[in-house]
């Protein structure tokens, strides 16, 4: 349940997610409104994919920790608490940290009945839809409802309920905020390259599959 004094924070997200739809507006009388649509575009993309290709070496950490904790439990006998709790550490934050990246490559998974057939400014329009019915009001939703369960572990400074495990619980409960804030920033991305293209400052591509 949405605490009362979260909604303001949510009506005031709602209003920068609208960010792209003014300065279409703008561009509508200019030749050159659409530069800070064009600007959202580039430096959000190019900061999730600076974090996508930094996270992506974490599933390389993954495959060689989890052998080495293999060959040690059953060659050896030995187990590490902080090794397991690593790879849970590592695998939290490849999947939560990339999502946005991957929704930047287009590589989460949709179910597909009219969009594939469709126009390619069809697409568009259901991408912004989507955008705007769905990935926006998930991503606030779940920045602000788990604000408080991440500020309560950071106040606690949470570690593992293990003596030798690793004392940074509260690190990894961030990056739900850090999912939820880069799905978003990704998912204006998105709109300001359709608007781009809808406006006609962008070429149409006829095989776009980008997923929202």
């Amino acid at each position: 349940m949405i605490r009362a004094y979260l909604i303001p924070y949510l009506w005031a997200a709602g209003a920068v997610t609208l960010l792209p739809l003014f300065l279409a507006a703008i561009a509508a009388g200019r030749k050159d409104g659409t530069a800070g649509l064009a600007a959202i575009n580039r430096v959000i993309d190019a900061v999730n994919t600076g974090i996508g290709r930094t996270i992506a070496w974490f599933a390389l950490f993954m495959v060689l920790l989890q052998t080495a904790i293999v060959v040690a439990r059953y060659a050896f006998g030995l187990g590490s608490v902080f090794a397991q709790e690593a790879m849970l550490y590592l695998h939290g934050t490849l999947f939560l940290a990339g999502a946005a990246y991957t929704l930047l490559k287009d590589g989460h998974v949709r179910v597909d009945i009219l969009y594939r057939a469709a126009p390619p400014a069809a697409k568009e329009w259901i991408n912004l839809t989507g955008a705007y019915l769905m990935l926006f009001p998930v991503a606030i939703l779940l920045f602000f409802v788990s604000f408080p369960y991440v500020a309560q572990s950071w106040a606690n400074f949470e570690g593992s309920r293990e003596t030798s495990g690793i004392e940074a619980i509260f690190l990894l409960k961030s990056m739900i905020l850090v999912f939820a804030a880069l799905l978003y920033l990704q998912g204006l991305s998105l709109v300001a390259q359709g608007l781009l293209r809808l406006l006609g400052r962008a070429p149409l591509p006829a095989d776009d599959a980008r997923r929202v």
